[in-house]
């Protein structure tokens, strides 16, 4: 079944086109990978599909919901969430309150605005269990400032799971990564539950051919490609436009 869909998606900014007629779909469960050179407005298609920038034409569904008017926040709540190339997290707060503040929000427990996110004890239970899951329960007090960056990457795909997703967007969750964390976040991303659609962007092409089942060529704002790893891989106009770059196959 598919969950999320678009239709003729097109985007321009002045005279520079950077979505051209995209037509995509992003299936139940899918373990999906968005790839494509330097520039190829990948990161532009995720923002789209947030709502964090407005196409100029085209429709984006979501269990075949029209969302394309959609605000950011209503998306969130009908169960789209991402993580950023750059980390969004808060710096000088604990794990623990970065966490069970996307799982207050979710749960409305943030409106309750005289009272300390300690009095619900249901929250700090969610928000831990996610900790457990990337192994990070360790950390649950220290301010974020003093996690390795390779656990922060971690920390933002468990807020990001705190909002209760049907779509995770993880945009280039290995970006800034040292080598020696990689297996962290190729073993959290392969950890997810499958009750879950997920859409990666990513440049490390060991992640991708890991994680993806499918996989989407964007190039110059439109798709070059789609199919299995094996069907990618053999593609000869994706190895020309990578310019070189090592395609496993």
């Amino acid at each position: 079944m598919t969950l999320l869909r678009t239709k003729g998606l097109n985007k321009n900014f002045g005279a520079l086109n950077v979505a051209s007629e995209i037509d995509f779909q992003l299936a139940s469960s899918a373990r999906h990978a968005l790839i494509g050179p330097n520039g190829a407005g990948k990161t532009t298609f995720i923002n789209i599909i947030t709502g964090a920038v407005r196409p100029s034409s085209g429709e984006i569904f979501l269990q075949g919901q029209n969302i394309t008017a959609l605000q950011q926040w209503e998306r969130s709540r009908l169960g789209v969430a991402r993580t950023f190339q750059i980390n969004q997290l808060f710096q000088g707060l604990s794990v623990i309150e970065n966490v069970s503040m996307a799982v207050a929000e979710r749960t409305g427990a943030c409106r309750s605005l005289f009272r300390p996110l300690g009095w619900r004890s249901d929250v700090i239970d969610e928000a831990f269990v996610l900790l457990k899951q990337f192994k990070l329960q360790d950390t649950a007090l220290r301010p974020v400032r003093e996690i390795a960056y390779g656990q922060q990457r971690l920390i933002e795909i468990a807020v990001a799971l705190g909002q209760g997703p049907k779509v995770l967007l993880l945009d280039e969750p290995a970006a800034g990564v040292p080598s020696s964390d990689m297996l962290l976040i190729t073993d959290a991303i392969e950890s997810l539950t499958d009750r879950i659609a997920v859409l990666i962007v990513e440049h490390d092409l060991d992640v991708v051919f890991r994680f993806a089942n499918r996989i989407t060529v964007l190039v110059s704002g439109s798709i070059l490609a789609e199919g299995t790893p094996d069907e990618i891989a053999a593609d000869e106009r994706v190895r020309t436009a990578y310019l070189g770059e090592t395609i496993r196959g």
